[in-house]
């Protein structure tokens, strides 16, 4: 039991709240009501196994770099409450659940499969060398209602996209907050990040721009779609809870920054799968 508590420490498990009602928005969308209990069940077990691979990955490349931060030192690698080794093989367990569920769904997912995991393991290299790591990371979360959309339909129409964009640029937006959190510590160790390319209004300035950018995208979808009243009423409800996001925190002012990064996002996906469901049913 410890030991699972350590492995649900080391990739965050809760915070796949973020990630899981994306994916379902996706699949709804792509059949406009809900799909199948077979399709349903395989995209959720291929979304834990590929968060799971990424999160572990990114501690495992990054343990150096953890280490040397006072935020992430006592994480399970610098600690040593996990070795490397049992996080390796813990990755190739989340590899191998992950591909086991791809292969339940349809057959263009499985072609696609690679695409994900060599995303997975660029992007923990990416701040050594750009700032644009967080657009990245956007694009790869961006990846999940997309993945879903292709499980269902074995296709991928420009609303699709259109939807993996939003999303995209929603996770990019506040992986900008995020950087706020180690930006002097990036400085002295040269890691690249927005905020420490641009400073710390840089960051807030990009922020908005991208959470813009993920309410326009929104719209196109569902320009798209055959979609009602309450997909629309959803897309509002997103636009409202960002912008009280962004009033959370402000240039100068960050004693809010973790809940605007983890309690406001986890609303957020939640909600707008609540409204999509609601549309579609």
């Amino acid at each position: 039991m410890r030991v699972a508590r350590l492995y649900y420490r080391l990739v965050k498990f809760e915070h796949t709240i973020f990630a899981l009602p994306v994916a379902y928005v996706g699949a709804f969308l792509a059949v406009g009501g809900i799909p199948s209990a077979h399709d349903l069940l395989w995209i959720t077990v291929a979304m834990v196994g590929a968060r799971s691979l990424a999160m572990a990955l990114n501690r495992l490349i990054d343990a150096r770099i953890d280490a040397a931060n006072p935020r992430t030192a006592t994480r399970e690698l610098p600690t040593g409450t996990l070795s490397t080794p049992a996080v390796a093989a813990f990755c190739l367990v989340s590899l191998v659940v992950y591909l086991v569920a791809v292969w339940q769904l349809d057959p263009l997912v499985r072609w696609l499969s690679p695409v994900p995991v060599l995303a997975f393991v660029v992007y923990p290299y990416l701040k050594r060398f750009t700032w644009l790591c967080h657009l990245w990371l956007g694009a790869v979360d961006g990846l999940a209602p997309i993945g879903a959309w292709a499980a269902i339909k074995g296709q991928l129409p420009w609303q699709a996209w259109a939807l993996g964009a939003a999303v995209g640029a929603w996770v990019a937006g506040f992986d900008l907050f995020y950087s706020l959190f180690d930006v002097e510590v990036d400085r002295e160790q040269g890691l690249h990040s927005w905020a420490t390319r641009f400073g710390e209004r840089g960051a807030f300035t990009g922020a908005r721009l991208l959470h813009l950018a993920t309410i326009v995208l929104l719209a196109a979808a569902g320009l798209g779609l055959h979609v009602g009243f309450l997909y629309w009423l959803g897309v509002l409800i997103v636009a409202g809870l960002l912008f009280y996001e962004h009033t959370l925190v402000r240039p100068g002012d960050l004693h809010r920054l973790d809940a605007a990064f983890f309690t406001m996002n986890g609303v957020i996906s939640v909600a707008f799968f609540a409204f999509v469901l609601a549309d579609v049913l």
